[in-house]
This record gives structure tokens, C-alpha cells and sequence, in this order.
């Protein structure tokens, strides 16, 4: 394959307005994080209720990306993969124009739960149709072009609120999804899907069959295993680095939301290196197991090697989301394990998986804090998460040069 040809790959439209897509996805996802304060104080709470009504919108945000995840996966091997890009973005563009609107605490929870909903397909649905549309050379790649590009919408997400109101926060984000709707409709539908579409006899999109077949459900259990240090690394490391700043002895105030973005901004990067490594590897497994090891080693020196100030801090969420720059690949070996009749609800349901497991991760952690410092609950918390992923990746099979254009059977 020529270079020429190699870039029309990676610059089509698919890949271009997938990753488009996952860049208005990622704005989305983490905007109620961000204008989380600025948004309840305007409604009127108090400081404890800004702290329980809070965690209670972004559960119901999060029980929304876990059913959406489930439905959309399904949707997408039933009725396509375009199917899903366009349901998904009118889902959230509208809950998110709604949401700029919102006065009432109750409704705030629903539109953040309708939101949920449809953040869940976006990922999953794009990475599906990229890997069925680019050469098998290319697609951990594109699928790294689609997510690097995307993780940037967490800092559009964070310089919008510091510029606009959160209300406006809101509308931008609508907005940015119905322009994508307009990009998406010169998209075609992937050509392994369409050879399976019309066959009745072959069973397509449903979620129980991972659960009825042991190896199907291993490899999906492994999976799932290899993405949980991506949001231990988000969920607890960034989000509670301000708890991890004072058992530092740092004085100064750290932001959770610059750590945040910053996070986001090593991912990225890290995304787009994965892809490049996987390539020049020939090996997921390689890349992925890599990355996993540079952030282990990056949670030991956040945790315990004495960072001082604010800019530490800030300097090792880097470092950490640069290491979890394996998510696209993750995502793309999980589309890779299984055939075209299952692969969109696996490449749609075992990243939102993976983020449902943020509040066993934080109900641990919360749990563990009394007894011991943060930094050794976050630290146990960590041991468990780090030790399925590297056995998970270890004992997964490799998919580089897997052909894609199979089905599973029952």
C-alpha cells in the first residue's frame, strides 16, 4: 500500500466524520462535569446539596450511558451502523439544547439520563464502521485518528464554560451535534454489514449471546478487563486530585477539572500513538500492554513519588492519560473479537461497560478512605483494576491481521 493511498484511508469521510462525532461525544460526556457547580449553584443549592444532587445527575447520566450502550450495540447489528450515528447525536443534541433551558433539579437528572443515552452509541458505532471500512493494516490507525481527535472535545468542553455560561455550554454542545447530523449524510453504510443485512437466518444484535456461549463470554469479560485502569486513571486519579493534593501536603488549590482536561489532553496524544505503535508492532496486544505499563509506573510516582505543587499534579494527570491512550485500541480490539452480527453491540456496550465500573471503583475507594490514606485506597483500588488489565490483555487474542468478514454462530 502506497502513502498516497494510506492517507485517502485515513482521511475519508468515514474516518473524518467519525472522528467529528466522538469529538462532540467527548464534549458532551464530561460537560455536566465541569459546569457541575457553576449549573446547581444557579438553580438555587446549598453546598451539601450541590454535593449529593450532583452525584446523583451523574449516576443517572452514567445508568444512561450503561442502557443506552446495550440498546444502540443492539440497534446498530439489527439496523446498521449509520443507524446509530445519526440516532445517537439526535439523541443527545436535543437533550443538551434541553438541558440549557433546565430550572428543575428532577428534570436536570432526566435529560442528563436521555443524555446518557445517547452519548452511549457514538464511540462504539463509529469504530465499528471505520474498522469494517478501512484495509486490516489501517485500522488500529483510523480507529487512533478517530479518538485522538475526539478526546479533544474535553477541551473545548473545559475552555467553553471558562468563556461562556454553563447554560450557553449547553447549546454550543447541541449545536456542534446538529452540524455534525448535516456531515453525516454523504456517509455509506458499512459493505460487511450490508452482505449479512438481508440474511433472516443469521442472528444479529443480540446482547445474551455473550452470555450463553463460555468463549464469547470470556472474551468479552476480557475486554471489558482490558479498559478498567483507562477509568481508574479518569474516575478516581484526576477526578479526586484535589483529595490526593492534601494527603500530599500540597497547600496550594488544585483543580479537578484542570486535571481533568489535562488527562484529556495526554489521551489524545496517546491515542494517536497507539495506533502507530500497533502498526509498527503488528500487534494490538503489544501497544496496549505498553501503555499499560507506563501508566502503572505513572500511578506509583503519583501516588508515592512526593509530588509537591499544583503543576505536579497537573504534569502526572498527563502522563496518566497519555498512558490510557490504549482506549481506541481497546475499543477496536473488542470490535476485532467477535464476528459482523455481534460487533457493533460489543464495540457499543464494552466501553460503556467499562464507565459503569466507575462507581464500583469509587464506592470502593469511598469505602477504603476511612480506614486508610486516599492515597493507599486509591492505590488498592488501583492494584485490582491494573491486575485484570495486564491479565486480561496477556491472555486475549491477537487481532491485528484478523480478517473481519464472519459471523458468530450460535
Amino acid at each position: 500500500m502506497d502513502g498516497k493511498s494510506v492517507w485517502q484511508h485515513l482521511f475519508s469521510t468515514v474516518v473524518i466524520v467519525a472522528a467529528l462525532g466522538y469529538f462532540v461525544d467527548i464534549y458532551d460526556l464530561l460537560l455536566f462535569g465541569i459546569v457541575r457547580i457553576p449549573s446547581l449553584i444557579e438553580l438555587g443549592l446549598d453546598e451539601t446539596a450541590q454535593s449529593v444532587e450532583g452525584a446523583s445527575i451523574l449516576n443517572w447520566q452514567m445508568s444512561g450511558l450503561l442502557i443506552g450502550g446495550i440498546l444502540w450495540g443492539i440497534l446498530g447489528d439489527k439496523k446498521g451502523r449509520l443507524s446509530v450515528l445519526f440516532g445517537s447525536i439526535v439523541t443527545y443534541s436535543i437533550a443538551n439544547f434541553a438541558c440549557g433551558f433546565v430550572q428543575d433539579i428532577t428534570i436536570y437528572k432526566v435529560l442528563r439520563f436521555v443524555a446518557g443515552i445517547g452519548l452511549a452509541g457514538e464511540l462504539g458505532a463509529g469504530i465499528t464502521l471505520v474498522s469494517e471500512s478501512l484495509p486490516k493494516k489501517l485500522r488500529g490507525i483510523g480507529a487512533s485518528v478517530v479518538a485522538g481527535v475526539g478526546l479533544l472535545g474535553a477541551v473545548a468542553a473545559y475552555f467553553t464554560v471558562e468563556l461562556f455560561s454553563w447554560r450557553y455550554a449547553y447549546f454550543t454542545g447541541g449545536g456542534l451535534g446538529i452540524l455534525l447530523l448535516l456531515l453525516r449524510i454523504g456517509v455509506f453504510e458499512s459493505g460487511m454489514y450490508t452482505q449479512i443485512a438481508e440474511r433472516e437466518q443469521v442472528r444479529k444484535g443480540s446482547f445474551s449471546s455473550f452470555f450463553t456461549n463460555s468463549r464469547r463470554l470470556k472474551l468479552y469479560a476480557r475486554c471489558i478487563g482490558i479498559g478498567l485502569p483507562t477509568w481508574y486513571v479518569i474516575g478516581i486519579l484526576a477526578t479526586f486530585s484535589n483529595e490526593f493534593a492534601r494527603a500530599l501536603g500540597i497547600t496550594e488549590v488544585v483543580k479537578p477539572g484542570l486535571s481533568v482536561m489535562w488527562c484529556y489532553i495526554g489521551l489524545a496524544t496517546g491515542d494517536l500513538l497507539s495506533g502507530v505503535l500497533s502498526y509498527l508492532f503488528c500487534s494490538r496486544k503489544k501497544a496496549v500492554i505498553l501503555l499499560m505499563l507506563f501508566t502503572l509506573l505513572g500511578t506509583v510516582i503519583y501516588l508515592y513519588g512526593g509530588v509537591a505543587n499544583p503543576t505536579g499534579i497537573y504534569l502526572m494527570c498527563l502522563w496518566l492519560g497519555f498512558g490510557i491512550g490504549y482506549w481506541a485500541m481497546f475499543v477496536t480490539i473488542g470490535a476485532e473479537q467477535f464476528g459482523t452480527n455481534l460487533r457493533a453491540t460489543a464495540a457499543t456496550t464494552i466501553p460503556n461497560m467499562v464507565r459503569g465500573t466507575v462507581v464500583l471503583m469509587t464506592t470502593l475507594y469511598g469505602a477504603l478512605k476511612p480506614d486508610i490514606l486516599p492515597l493507599h485506597a486509591a492505590a488498592v483500588v488501583g492494584l485490582i483494576c491494573f491486575g485484570i488489565g495486564i491479565y486480561s490483555v496477556l491472555t486475549i487474542p491477537e487481532t491485528h491481521d484478523r480478517e473481519l468478514n464472519f459471523i458468530e454462530q450460535d
